[in-house]
């Protein structure tokens, strides 16, 4: 074959492919257009592929959310922030599609002999109910803050059961408050055996789960948590957000606030020697919140839908 029929046969060769890959033509529309017999334009197509003249990429559609996931995990300064698309305007299945990628991820991280301490509330509920192991687990689940009376499917009581029969492991109980009446109150009780015993296996967990709190009173859960708090007093005292019940400001420090010394919790100290800690949070008036506690170093791994997410990240990029 002479050098220039071999010219014109790759000439050809690329002429076919550019129609086919980039300009997306059809092998019968490009034989027609050529002159060329449809197996001639499959044959070149073939050939095209066999000799390196085509790299075929396939981008994920989620390709924005990991992205997103990893400017807020560096801005965040955390291990992991998993933002799950926008499926539906329905808060509902927002809540459960964030917390099946928080099971999924908890899994990633779960084994045998375990520890697993957890606050109560909506989204660690909304957890429980997105597990779904393949065996069962040695573990035990523990309250990391007191309960609240007639929460009954967010108590955080029953929350700990019901993971720990998820998993087939085993579930410790708190039976105390998650506020006291008053600081001496809540001293009283931490020295009380049952409840110290409890908290001295949660400081040793190994897995930390939790929700993040608002502070707004059109939003907030924290603010039905007792009797006693005042929403003013609360947002007087620079309040962002809210963890184990703690009340953090917005440079992720906790508040100078009354109801931060009647908490009945790890303290946030504790929080961070756990190893894994977990955060699920959905919502965009959970923005806010959740850039305080991400400032506190409080967090390994966050679950957040991508509203809320692209929320977060325009606050924190003014923190840079």
């Amino acid at each position: 074959m002479t050098n220039s029929t071999e010219f014109e046969r790759l000439r050809r060769l690329h002429k076919v492919l550019v129609m086919f890959y980039q300009q997306n033509i059809s092998q019968a529309k490009i034989a027609e257009m050529t002159g060329l017999s449809h197996t001639t334009v499959n044959r070149l197509v073939k050939e095209g592929q066999e000799r390196g003249l085509v790299e075929i990429t396939v981008k994920s559609p989620f390709g924005s959310m990991l992205d997103l996931g990893t400017l807020i995990a560096e801005m965040g300064r955390i291990d992991n922030a998993i933002v799950v698309p926008e499926v539906s305007t329905d808060p509902r299945i927002t809540i459960k599609s964030t917390a099946d990628a928080a099971a999924a991820a908890l899994f990633e991280k779960l084994q045998d002999g375990m520890t697993i301490a957890i606050s109560g509330g909506v989204g660690v509920s909304a957890i429980v109910e997105a597990m779904k192991p393949k065996r069962s687990y040695d573990v035990t689940v523990v309250p990391g803050t007191g309960g609240v009376q007639g929460k009954y499917y967010t108590d955080v009581n029953q929350v700990s059961m019901a993971m720990a029969e998820k998993l087939g492991g085993r579930a410790l109980q708190l039976h105390a408050p998650i506020i006291a009446g008053s600081r001496e109150a809540r001293d009283t009780l931490l020295d009380e055996r049952s409840i110290r015993d409890v908290f001295d296996i949660a400081r040793k967990a190994d897995i930390a789960v939790m929700g993040i709190g608002s502070v707004r009173a059109s939003t907030s859960t924290y603010l039905s948590l007792d009797d006693d708090i005042d929403p003013a007093e609360v947002l007087a005292a620079g309040a962002s957000g809210e963890l184990l019940a703690h009340l953090i400001s917005k440079d992720g420090t906790p508040c100078d606030y009354s109801g931060n010394d009647r908490v009945v919790a790890l303290t946030l100290e504790e929080l961070r020697q756990i190893p894994h800690r977990f955060a699920i949070a959905s919502g965009q008036h959970k923005a806010e919140p959740i850039a305080a506690i991400l400032r506190g170093d409080f967090l390994t791994t966050l679950a957040i839908d991508e509203q809320t997410a692209y929320a977060v990240s325009d606050i924190l990029k003014g923190d840079a």
